[in-house]
Formats: C-alpha cells, structure tokens, sequence
C-alpha cells in the first residue's frame, strides 16, 4: 500500500476517528463539506499532527505517536496542490517550476522540467508571470511544482474548487494524464462525484470524522449504501469504455462489458480506453427488451440490490456483464416490476443523458 492512516485528533466538539489503506493511483477523499477530509490530508501533509496514531507513505512512517516519530514538512518528500495556486507572484512560470527543486536541496534537472511541462502543457506559459494566468492555468503551475519537488506523494485538496466550470472542463484531461503518467501516488480530496468518477480509482468516504467506507472506485460509486453519502442527484456509476467506431450520423460506439453503449460524438480516437459516468437518474428499467423505443441503449442487466429510502424512490443495483450501474427510479415502479435480487431486465439509457464532463480517460494507457 502507498498509504497507511490511523489517527485520533479532536477539534472542538469535532473528533477525528479513522484508519484506511490506499492502494497507488489516485485515493480521493470524499464526503460532504465538515466530514474531516482536509485535517486528514493536513495530518498526512505534517501540517497538523494528530493526537494519536500512526501515518506512512511508501513504507516510510511520517507519524507514530507511540513511537515518538514526527517527520518534519519539509522532510516528507510530499508535494502538496492547495485549492489556489499559491504561486510567488514576482517569478515568472519557470522561475516557479524552478524552485521547487530549489527548496528541495535538488539540483536543476532540465529533463525533468521539460516532462512536466509537456505533460501539463505548460509549454506557452513559460515566460508569463502569475497575474497573466488563467485560474486553470495557474492550478497547472501549482501541479507542476509539485511534481518537480520530486514528491513520493502528491496531496491535493480540493484543486478544481475555485475554478469555474469551463475551467475545470480544461484542467481535468491534464489531471487524469498525470494519474496516468506520472507514476506517483495521489491523495486528492473532494466532495464533487464528477470530479471523483473522472479521476478517482480507490475511494475512501467520510462522514462526521469517520471513514464510512473504501475500496475500488467502480465498487464503491455503484454501490447503494453510499448514497447517502454522493446524495440522490449525483448519485451514478462509471463504466470502462472502448471507443468502437465514430458514426458519420454523430454518434460514437464504445464497447463496455455488457454491450454497445452509443453516445453523441466523442472526441478520441478509436481504440481510445474511457470512463462513462452513467447517473442513476437517466436510467430506466424494464423488465421486457422495449421496442419502437428512441433510447439507443438498451443493455440486459441482472438486479443485484434494492435500497429503499424512506421517500417514495428507490435505487436498484444492477450489473451489466462486468459492470455495475445504479438506477433511480419510484418504489412504485420497482413494485410494478416486481424487482429483486437475481432477477432480470434491461436498463434503458437516453444516449444524449451522458454529458460530455462524464466521460474521461480509462486508468490504462
């Protein structure tokens, strides 16, 4: 494991109650605003130190209480992406990338440069000085300096949230290349789904100072229980793609386990592996294959779980060959359905209900 948590802290009346293991990739942090998230990647980063408990990274124990161990900041080897840029507004680009080697005690390293720099396509800013940024642009530098102080982690808290959303539009694709490129773990906090089912491939929720559950991020994100968590709007899960073919009529084919999935053109090249956000709002059931039907997409799907809330909805788990996708729907209708565990139907999908922020590169290049 990359990472390995366990601590104790109290805040006020807050307390700080959790343990968790994440694998390499990106571990995203989530749960809702006050759920303790940032004094997590605080504690990680050293710039909080828990009141009991244990931290290691790469095998590497940065805190134990018991031991008396507290590894200083600066000696963490932990870049850290903070929700501004926080660049020094008197250097320009490179000046910035530049010194965080610098601070390091790292010599110039002009191959290194030049790599973080294509990968974040920095390459036009070089020369410009901070105030000449773009927000996006700007969170790209802030990256890109945390890479070059050449970290055994990245930690990222909430990156994209003062960005609006054409912003974030441009600065995702850049974020899921380094997750696929960099080759250095991520812990990333976040309590945007969009942002977790483009980026995230291991989950931890948190809830009241408590991690409420982790694992895989296609596991976690289709299952029902952590709707409370994702709330019913944004409530959804992600498929693994292939892009098929692209259709001179502006529809695009991508290959998923369970069949053809058709979506308005998508900008990449067949072969390209993606990520399908699928929300549990745009799917329907039905119990026998429609026909003389607009919807495109129509996948055989077996029902695995029904969580009732107390209203009148219901979400219905339902696996599509290796796939699992969550559906929104009345517990009327599951009643007229007459729904339940191991039984079959079809999931029925608007092919125009997948916007195109939903849909990301695949976590393999």
């Amino acid at each position: 494991m990359s990472l390995s948590v366990s601590l104790r802290h109290r805040l006020g009346d807050f307390a700080l109650d959790l343990a968790f293991e994440a694998p390499d990739g990106v571990t995203v942090l989530f749960g809702r605003s006050g759920s303790g998230k940032t004094s997590v990647i605080n504690a990680v980063a050293g710039l909080m130190q828990p009141d009991a408990g244990r931290i290691a990274v790469a095998g590497r124990v940065l805190f134990d209480s018991a031991a008396g161990v507290s590894v200083p900041v600066h000696r963490r080897r932990l870049g850290y992406v903070f929700q501004e840029g926080r660049l020094f507004p008197h250097l320009t680009v490179r000046q910035n990338l530049i010194y965080a080697r610098r601070v390091q005690g790292l010599g110039p390293d002009n191959a290194a440069l030049d790599r973080v720099v294509a990968l974040l396509g920095l390459e036009s800013l070089l020369d410009r000085q901070p105030a000449a940024l773009s927000g996006g642009e700007a969170q790209r530098v802030a990256i890109g300096r945390a890479l070059l102080s050449d970290p055994v982690m990245l930690l990222m808290d909430e990156p994209l949230a003062a960005l609006d959303g054409a912003r974030k539009a441009e600065i995702l694709p850049y974020l899921e290349r380094l997750r696929r490129e960099a080759g250095v773990p991520i812990l990333y906090v976040s309590h945007n789904m969009a942002e977790v089912a483009r980026l995230a491939t291991h989950v931890v929720a948190m809830e009241g100072g408590r991690v409420t559950q982790a694992g895989p991020a296609e596991a976690m994100l289709a299952d029902p229980g952590l709707v409370r968590v994702m709330g019913l709007r944004d409530a959804g899960a992600v498929l693994q793609a292939r892009v098929l073919r692209h259709g001179e009529d502006g529809v695009s084919d991508l290959q998923v386990s369970g069949g053809v999935l058709c979506l308005p053109l998508v900008d990449a090249p067949v072969g390209t592996d993606l990520r399908v956000r699928i929300l549990a709002q745009d799917v329907m059931l039905a119990t026998e294959r429609p026909r003389n039907i607009s919807a495109l997409n129509i996948l055989p799907v077996t029902v695995l779980a029904l969580r009732r809330g107390d209203g009148p909805g219901v979400i219905v788990q339902v696996q599509a060959g290796d796939d699992l996708l969550l559906a929104r729907i009345t517990r009327r209708s599951a009643d007229a359905l007459g729904l339940r565990p191991g039984g079959t139907c079809f999931a029925v999908l608007k092919s125009v209900a997948v916007a195109p922020t939903d849909i990301g590169l695949g976590l393999q290049s």
